[in-house]
Protein backbone atom coordinates (compact mmCIF):
# COMPACT_ATOMS: atom_id res chain seq x y z
CA UNK A 1 0.00 0.00 0.00
CA UNK A 2 2.98 1.99 0.89
CA UNK A 3 4.72 1.53 -2.20
CA UNK A 4 1.29 2.02 -4.59
CA UNK A 5 0.59 5.73 -2.52
CA UNK A 6 4.99 6.36 -3.41
CA UNK A 7 3.96 5.80 -6.97
CA UNK A 8 0.98 7.70 -7.13
CA UNK A 9 3.27 10.76 -5.81
CA UNK A 10 5.80 10.53 -8.10
CA UNK A 11 3.59 10.17 -11.10
CA UNK A 12 1.45 13.12 -9.65
CA UNK A 13 4.96 14.93 -9.32
CA UNK A 14 5.50 14.65 -12.87
CA UNK A 15 2.52 15.46 -13.68
CA UNK A 16 2.68 19.02 -11.95
CA UNK A 17 6.14 19.56 -13.08
CA UNK A 18 4.99 18.71 -16.67
CA UNK A 19 2.20 21.48 -16.15
CA UNK A 20 4.42 24.12 -14.52
CA UNK A 21 7.19 24.14 -17.98
CA UNK A 22 4.03 24.32 -20.13
CA UNK A 23 3.41 27.31 -17.77
CA UNK A 24 6.75 28.39 -17.98
CA UNK A 25 7.40 27.58 -21.82
CA UNK A 26 4.81 30.52 -22.59
CA UNK A 27 6.58 33.13 -20.79
CA UNK A 28 9.63 32.20 -22.27
CA UNK A 29 8.89 32.05 -25.64
CA UNK A 30 8.48 35.40 -25.33
CA UNK A 31 11.17 38.42 -24.69
CA UNK A 32 10.64 40.06 -20.82
CA UNK A 33 12.73 42.58 -21.17
CA UNK A 34 11.74 44.41 -24.68
CA UNK A 35 8.72 45.56 -26.01
CA UNK A 36 7.83 43.35 -29.22
CA UNK A 37 5.98 46.41 -30.79
CA UNK A 38 9.18 46.90 -32.72
CA UNK A 39 9.34 43.57 -34.03
CA UNK A 40 5.76 44.26 -36.00
CA UNK A 41 3.14 41.66 -35.84
CA UNK A 42 4.83 38.59 -33.89
CA UNK A 43 4.20 35.26 -35.37
CA UNK A 44 3.07 34.13 -31.99
CA UNK A 45 3.76 35.64 -28.26
CA UNK A 46 2.24 35.66 -24.58
CA UNK A 47 -0.20 38.79 -24.58
CA UNK A 48 -2.05 40.15 -21.25
CA UNK A 49 -4.64 42.67 -21.06
CA UNK A 50 -4.87 45.53 -18.29
CA UNK A 51 -7.93 46.39 -16.62
CA UNK A 52 -6.52 48.90 -15.08
CA UNK A 53 -5.85 51.33 -18.34
CA UNK A 54 -8.32 49.32 -20.32
CA UNK A 55 -11.36 48.11 -18.55
CA UNK A 56 -13.87 45.69 -19.89
CA UNK A 57 -16.07 49.21 -21.29
CA UNK A 58 -13.08 50.40 -22.97
CA UNK A 59 -11.94 48.98 -25.90
CA UNK A 60 -10.07 45.71 -26.26
CA UNK A 61 -6.56 46.04 -26.03
CA UNK A 62 -3.54 43.29 -25.77
CA UNK A 63 0.03 44.27 -24.08
CA UNK A 64 3.35 42.27 -24.57
CA UNK A 65 5.27 39.83 -21.74
CA UNK A 66 8.35 42.97 -21.18
CA UNK A 67 4.84 45.68 -21.15
CA UNK A 68 2.89 43.70 -18.69
CA UNK A 69 5.98 43.29 -16.26
CA UNK A 70 7.15 46.67 -16.49
CA UNK A 71 4.75 49.63 -17.45
CA UNK A 72 2.05 48.01 -15.94
CA UNK A 73 3.32 47.44 -12.35
CA UNK A 74 0.69 46.92 -10.05
CA UNK A 75 -1.92 47.12 -12.32
CA UNK A 76 -4.81 44.49 -12.56
CA UNK A 77 -3.71 42.40 -15.43
CA UNK A 78 -4.88 38.96 -17.08
CA UNK A 79 -2.89 36.63 -18.69
CA UNK A 80 -4.85 35.70 -22.39
CA UNK A 81 -1.70 32.78 -23.18
CA UNK A 82 -0.49 33.58 -26.59
CA UNK A 83 -2.18 35.31 -29.47
CA UNK A 84 -1.27 34.76 -33.09
CA UNK A 85 0.13 37.82 -35.08
CA UNK A 86 -0.42 40.54 -32.91
CA UNK A 87 1.57 43.49 -31.98
CA UNK A 88 2.04 45.13 -28.67
CA UNK A 89 -1.02 47.83 -27.60
CA UNK A 90 0.57 49.57 -24.67
CA UNK A 91 0.92 53.62 -25.03
CA UNK A 92 -1.41 53.38 -27.68
CA UNK A 93 -4.41 55.43 -28.77
CA UNK A 94 -6.37 53.25 -26.69
CA UNK A 95 -4.32 53.84 -23.50
CA UNK A 96 -5.42 57.49 -23.80
CA UNK A 97 -3.04 59.62 -22.07
CA UNK A 98 -0.64 56.85 -20.75
CA UNK A 99 2.51 56.39 -22.34
CA UNK A 100 4.67 53.02 -22.74
CA UNK A 101 7.63 53.58 -21.14
CA UNK A 102 9.91 51.06 -23.32
CA UNK A 103 8.95 52.37 -26.67
CA UNK A 104 6.67 55.61 -25.83
CA UNK A 105 6.28 56.40 -30.04
CA UNK A 106 3.75 53.89 -31.74
CA UNK A 107 0.70 54.12 -34.37
CA UNK A 108 -2.58 55.11 -32.83
CA UNK A 109 -3.40 51.84 -33.42
CA UNK A 110 -2.87 48.14 -34.64
CA UNK A 111 -5.26 47.54 -37.40
CA UNK A 112 -4.28 44.08 -38.31
CA UNK A 113 -4.89 42.86 -34.18
CA UNK A 114 -7.84 40.69 -34.10
CA UNK A 115 -9.70 41.09 -30.27
CA UNK A 116 -12.43 38.88 -29.13
CA UNK A 117 -14.08 39.03 -25.54
CA UNK A 118 -11.14 37.31 -23.86
CA UNK A 119 -9.44 40.78 -23.92
CA UNK A 120 -12.78 41.88 -21.54
CA UNK A 121 -12.04 38.61 -19.34
CA UNK A 122 -14.11 36.82 -20.44
CA UNK A 123 -14.38 33.11 -22.54
CA UNK A 124 -16.59 30.20 -23.95
CA UNK A 125 -19.75 30.90 -25.85
CA UNK A 126 -20.99 31.09 -22.15
CA UNK A 127 -19.19 34.17 -21.77
CA UNK A 128 -18.10 33.44 -18.37
CA UNK A 129 -14.43 34.79 -16.66
CA UNK A 130 -12.05 32.88 -15.60
CA UNK A 131 -10.97 31.38 -13.09
CA UNK A 132 -14.90 31.45 -12.35
CA UNK A 133 -15.64 31.11 -8.27
CA UNK A 134 -18.87 30.59 -9.53
CA UNK A 135 -18.51 27.63 -11.45
CA UNK A 136 -18.52 24.32 -9.19
CA UNK A 137 -17.62 21.62 -12.03
CA UNK A 138 -14.54 22.83 -12.20
CA UNK A 139 -14.05 22.08 -16.22
CA UNK A 140 -10.90 21.93 -18.33
CA UNK A 141 -10.75 24.83 -20.71
CA UNK A 142 -9.21 24.28 -24.99
CA UNK A 143 -8.69 27.49 -27.24
CA UNK A 144 -9.99 26.89 -30.65
CA UNK A 145 -6.91 27.55 -32.92
CA UNK A 146 -8.65 29.82 -35.60
CA UNK A 147 -10.60 32.06 -33.43
CA UNK A 148 -8.64 31.72 -30.01
CA UNK A 149 -11.04 31.35 -27.89
CA UNK A 150 -11.36 29.20 -24.94
CA UNK A 151 -14.29 26.67 -23.75
CA UNK A 152 -15.03 24.43 -21.54
CA UNK A 153 -14.99 20.81 -22.72
CA UNK A 154 -18.89 20.77 -21.41
CA UNK A 155 -19.91 23.48 -24.00
CA UNK A 156 -17.68 21.75 -27.37
CA UNK A 157 -20.75 19.91 -28.05
CA UNK A 158 -18.92 16.89 -27.89
CA UNK A 159 -17.04 15.11 -25.30
CA UNK A 160 -13.48 16.04 -25.52
CA UNK A 161 -11.19 13.85 -26.75
CA UNK A 162 -7.70 12.72 -24.70
CA UNK A 163 -5.33 16.17 -24.72
CA UNK A 164 -2.14 14.65 -24.72
CA UNK A 165 -3.05 12.37 -27.78
CA UNK A 166 -4.81 15.45 -29.93
CA UNK A 167 -3.25 18.23 -29.81
CA UNK A 168 -5.62 21.05 -31.60
CA UNK A 169 -8.93 21.85 -31.88
CA UNK A 170 -11.36 23.92 -33.81
CA UNK A 171 -14.68 25.22 -32.38
CA UNK A 172 -17.85 24.47 -34.59
CA UNK A 173 -18.61 28.23 -35.28
CA UNK A 174 -15.02 27.86 -36.88
CA UNK A 175 -15.54 24.98 -38.75
CA UNK A 176 -18.81 26.15 -40.70
CA UNK A 177 -17.15 29.78 -40.99
CA UNK A 178 -14.50 27.47 -43.00
CA UNK A 179 -16.74 24.60 -44.07
CA UNK A 180 -13.94 22.82 -46.46
CA UNK A 181 -12.48 21.62 -42.72
CA UNK A 182 -15.32 19.50 -42.75
CA UNK A 183 -14.01 17.07 -45.63
CA UNK A 184 -10.78 16.79 -43.71
CA UNK A 185 -12.30 15.98 -40.88
CA UNK A 186 -13.76 12.83 -41.89
CA UNK A 187 -10.75 11.36 -43.52
CA UNK A 188 -8.17 12.68 -40.60
CA UNK A 189 -9.76 14.27 -37.34
CA UNK A 190 -9.73 12.08 -34.24
CA UNK A 191 -13.15 9.30 -34.32
CA UNK A 192 -16.67 11.70 -33.16
CA UNK A 193 -18.34 11.41 -30.01
CA UNK A 194 -21.69 13.41 -30.13
CA UNK A 195 -23.27 14.43 -27.40
CA UNK A 196 -26.89 15.21 -27.36
CA UNK A 197 -27.46 16.50 -24.18
CA UNK A 198 -25.03 16.65 -20.81
CA UNK A 199 -27.71 15.16 -19.01
CA UNK A 200 -28.40 12.15 -21.28
CA UNK A 201 -25.98 8.87 -22.45
CA UNK A 202 -23.16 9.63 -24.55
CA UNK A 203 -23.90 8.28 -28.05
CA UNK A 204 -20.63 7.33 -29.95
CA UNK A 205 -20.58 7.84 -33.76
CA UNK A 206 -17.10 6.89 -34.84
CA UNK A 207 -15.76 7.96 -38.01
CA UNK A 208 -12.88 6.22 -39.65
CA UNK A 209 -10.12 8.06 -40.89
CA UNK A 210 -7.90 7.65 -44.12
CA UNK A 211 -5.54 5.20 -43.02
CA UNK A 212 -8.30 2.78 -42.26
CA UNK A 213 -9.98 3.50 -45.14
CA UNK A 214 -7.43 2.14 -47.19
CA UNK A 215 -7.53 -1.25 -44.63
CA UNK A 216 -10.88 -1.33 -44.35
CA UNK A 217 -11.02 -5.22 -45.66
CA UNK A 218 -9.07 -5.90 -42.42
CA UNK A 219 -11.62 -6.90 -39.76
CA UNK A 220 -11.10 -4.91 -36.35
CA UNK A 221 -12.04 -6.28 -32.62
CA UNK A 222 -14.74 -4.61 -30.41
CA UNK A 223 -12.10 -4.17 -28.27
CA UNK A 224 -10.71 -1.70 -29.96
CA UNK A 225 -13.29 0.45 -30.24
CA UNK A 226 -13.99 3.62 -27.95
CA UNK A 227 -16.55 3.02 -25.40
CA UNK A 228 -18.16 5.26 -22.88
CA UNK A 229 -17.49 3.12 -20.24
CA UNK A 230 -14.04 3.27 -20.39
CA UNK A 231 -11.16 6.32 -18.65
CA UNK A 232 -9.90 8.81 -20.70
CA UNK A 233 -6.74 7.07 -20.71
CA UNK A 234 -8.24 3.54 -21.93
CA UNK A 235 -10.01 5.96 -24.53
CA UNK A 236 -6.63 7.23 -25.59
CA UNK A 237 -5.03 3.48 -25.42
CA UNK A 238 -7.77 1.93 -27.09
CA UNK A 239 -8.68 4.03 -29.90
CA UNK A 240 -7.41 2.61 -32.91
CA UNK A 241 -7.26 6.18 -35.70
CA UNK A 242 -4.30 7.71 -37.82
CA UNK A 243 -4.44 10.11 -34.68
CA UNK A 244 -1.07 8.91 -33.28
CA UNK A 245 2.54 10.85 -34.64
CA UNK A 246 5.79 11.46 -32.72
CA UNK A 247 6.71 15.25 -31.02
CA UNK A 248 9.06 15.33 -33.80
CA UNK A 249 6.61 15.25 -36.81
CA UNK A 250 4.21 17.61 -34.70
CA UNK A 251 7.23 20.25 -34.08
CA UNK A 252 9.31 19.70 -37.52
CA UNK A 253 10.05 21.63 -40.43
CA UNK A 254 7.17 22.06 -42.95
CA UNK A 255 9.50 20.68 -45.41
CA UNK A 256 9.26 17.04 -44.53
CA UNK A 257 5.79 17.15 -44.86
CA UNK A 258 4.64 14.60 -47.85
CA UNK A 259 4.21 17.18 -51.02
CA UNK A 260 0.23 17.29 -52.01
CA UNK A 261 0.56 19.38 -55.02
CA UNK A 262 0.74 18.08 -58.08
CA UNK A 263 -3.57 17.48 -57.69
CA UNK A 264 -5.93 18.85 -55.51
CA UNK A 265 -6.14 16.72 -52.82
CA UNK A 266 -9.30 18.09 -51.56
CA UNK A 267 -10.74 17.23 -54.63
CA UNK A 268 -10.04 13.79 -54.14
CA UNK A 269 -11.42 14.20 -50.92
CA UNK A 270 -14.83 15.31 -51.80
CA UNK A 271 -15.11 12.45 -54.61
CA UNK A 272 -14.42 10.11 -52.06
CA UNK A 273 -18.00 10.65 -50.85
CA UNK A 274 -16.98 9.90 -46.60
CA UNK A 275 -19.09 12.20 -44.64
CA UNK A 276 -18.73 13.34 -40.60
CA UNK A 277 -21.73 14.97 -39.01
CA UNK A 278 -21.05 18.98 -38.70
CA UNK A 279 -21.55 19.90 -35.30
CA UNK A 280 -19.42 20.32 -32.39
CA UNK A 281 -15.80 20.85 -31.57
CA UNK A 282 -13.15 18.86 -34.10
CA UNK A 283 -10.23 17.32 -32.60
CA UNK A 284 -7.30 17.01 -34.96
CA UNK A 285 -4.33 14.55 -34.70
CA UNK A 286 -0.62 15.17 -34.64
CA UNK A 287 0.76 16.07 -37.88
CA UNK A 288 -3.14 16.82 -39.72
CA UNK A 289 -2.16 19.81 -41.34
CA UNK A 290 0.56 18.27 -43.75
CA UNK A 291 -2.46 16.83 -44.98
CA UNK A 292 -4.22 20.41 -46.34
CA UNK A 293 -3.83 20.30 -49.87
CA UNK A 294 -1.50 23.45 -51.04
CA UNK A 295 -2.76 23.84 -54.70
CA UNK A 296 -3.27 27.14 -56.06
CA UNK A 297 -6.63 26.75 -55.90
CA UNK A 298 -6.78 25.88 -51.89
CA UNK A 299 -3.98 28.36 -51.26
CA UNK A 300 -6.54 30.92 -52.51
CA UNK A 301 -9.47 29.38 -50.77
CA UNK A 302 -7.31 29.80 -46.98
CA UNK A 303 -6.46 33.34 -47.97
CA UNK A 304 -9.96 34.48 -48.52
CA UNK A 305 -11.31 32.36 -44.89
CA UNK A 306 -8.02 34.18 -43.18
CA UNK A 307 -6.78 30.65 -42.10
CA UNK A 308 -3.66 30.76 -44.53
CA UNK A 309 -1.30 29.74 -41.27
CA UNK A 310 -2.89 26.35 -41.34
CA UNK A 311 -0.38 25.63 -43.94
CA UNK A 312 1.92 26.67 -41.54
CA UNK A 313 2.97 23.64 -38.65
CA UNK A 314 5.66 25.75 -37.01
CA UNK A 315 2.63 27.97 -35.93
CA UNK A 316 1.02 25.48 -33.84
CA UNK A 317 1.23 26.14 -30.32
CA UNK A 318 3.07 22.82 -29.28
CA UNK A 319 5.76 24.40 -31.68
CA UNK A 320 5.91 27.31 -29.36
CA UNK A 321 5.98 26.35 -26.53
CA UNK A 322 9.10 23.34 -27.76
CA UNK A 323 10.83 26.77 -28.21
CA UNK A 324 10.02 27.82 -24.74
CA UNK A 325 11.02 24.68 -23.60
CA UNK A 326 14.34 24.87 -25.27
CA UNK A 327 15.13 28.38 -23.81
CA UNK A 328 16.92 28.39 -20.02
CA UNK A 329 13.44 29.97 -18.73
CA UNK A 330 12.04 26.22 -19.39
CA UNK A 331 14.25 24.87 -16.30
CA UNK A 332 13.69 27.33 -13.88
CA UNK A 333 14.06 26.79 -10.44
CA UNK A 334 10.48 28.06 -9.33
CA UNK A 335 9.83 24.77 -10.52
CA UNK A 336 10.50 23.32 -7.29
CA UNK A 337 9.01 25.61 -5.24
CA UNK A 338 5.71 25.83 -7.35
CA UNK A 339 5.27 21.64 -7.95
CA UNK A 340 2.27 21.15 -5.51
CA UNK A 341 0.18 24.18 -7.43
CA UNK A 342 -2.26 24.44 -10.51
CA UNK A 343 -1.77 25.94 -13.65
CA UNK A 344 -3.23 29.46 -12.71
CA UNK A 345 -1.47 29.64 -9.19
CA UNK A 346 1.82 28.43 -11.06
CA UNK A 347 1.14 31.04 -13.34
CA UNK A 348 0.64 33.95 -10.31
CA UNK A 349 3.92 32.64 -8.20
CA UNK A 350 5.83 33.23 -12.10
CA UNK A 351 4.38 36.78 -12.67
CA UNK A 352 4.78 37.89 -9.18
CA UNK A 353 8.54 36.55 -9.06
CA UNK A 354 9.21 38.16 -12.51
CA UNK A 355 7.23 41.74 -10.97
CA UNK A 356 9.55 41.12 -7.44
CA UNK A 357 12.93 40.87 -9.53
CA UNK A 358 11.86 43.96 -11.68
CA UNK A 359 10.95 46.26 -8.64
CA UNK A 360 13.85 45.05 -6.24
CA UNK A 361 15.73 46.14 -9.48
CA UNK A 362 14.56 49.49 -10.20
CA UNK A 363 14.74 50.03 -5.98
CA UNK A 364 17.95 49.17 -6.23
CA UNK A 365 19.05 51.30 -9.31
CA UNK A 366 17.06 53.98 -7.94
CA UNK A 367 19.17 54.38 -4.23
CA UNK A 368 22.37 54.08 -6.35
CA UNK A 369 21.34 56.75 -8.45
CA UNK A 370 20.45 59.02 -5.43
CA UNK A 371 23.33 57.98 -3.36
CA UNK A 372 21.29 56.35 -0.83
CA UNK A 373 22.03 53.60 1.84
CA UNK A 374 20.09 50.64 1.76
CA UNK A 375 18.38 50.41 5.15
CA UNK A 376 16.43 47.98 6.83
CA UNK A 377 14.00 50.84 7.62
CA UNK A 378 14.14 51.53 3.38
CA UNK A 379 13.55 47.44 2.53
CA UNK A 380 10.69 47.03 4.84
CA UNK A 381 9.35 49.89 2.98
CA UNK A 382 9.56 48.57 -0.48
CA UNK A 383 8.13 45.11 0.49
CA UNK A 384 5.02 47.29 2.30
CA UNK A 385 4.67 49.08 -1.25
CA UNK A 386 4.92 45.79 -3.06
CA UNK A 387 1.97 44.76 -0.54
CA UNK A 388 0.02 47.74 -1.01
CA UNK A 389 0.21 46.83 -4.76
CA UNK A 390 -1.03 43.51 -4.84
CA UNK A 391 -3.92 44.39 -2.03
CA UNK A 392 -5.24 46.96 -4.65
CA UNK A 393 -5.07 44.69 -7.69
CA UNK A 394 -6.25 42.42 -5.91
CA UNK A 395 -9.62 44.17 -4.87
CA UNK A 396 -9.32 45.30 -8.09
CA UNK A 397 -10.22 42.02 -9.60
CA UNK A 398 -13.40 41.72 -7.25
CA UNK A 399 -14.97 44.59 -8.45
Amino acid sequence: MASNKEDADIDDAAINEEELEKALCVLAGSDPENCSYSRGYVKRQAVFACNTCTPSAAEPAGVCLACANKCHDGHDIFELYTKRNFRCDCGNGKFGEFNCQLIPAKDEENSRNHYNHNFSGCYCSCDRPYPDTDDQANDEMIQCIICEDWFHSRHLGCTAAEPEELQEMICEACMNKFPVLWTYAAHFAAPVVSVSHPEEEVEVDVVEGAEQVEDSESSQSQDEQPSVSHTKQEEAANRSSPCKRTHEEMTGSPAKATAKTAVCRLKELQAAGQERPRQGAVFWPYSWRSELCTCTSCKRTYVAGEVQFLMDQTDTILAYEKKGLDEPFGQHPLMALTSSMNRVQQLEVIYGFNELTTSMTAFLDQCEAEGKMVTVEAVHEFFEELRARKRRRTNAGYQ
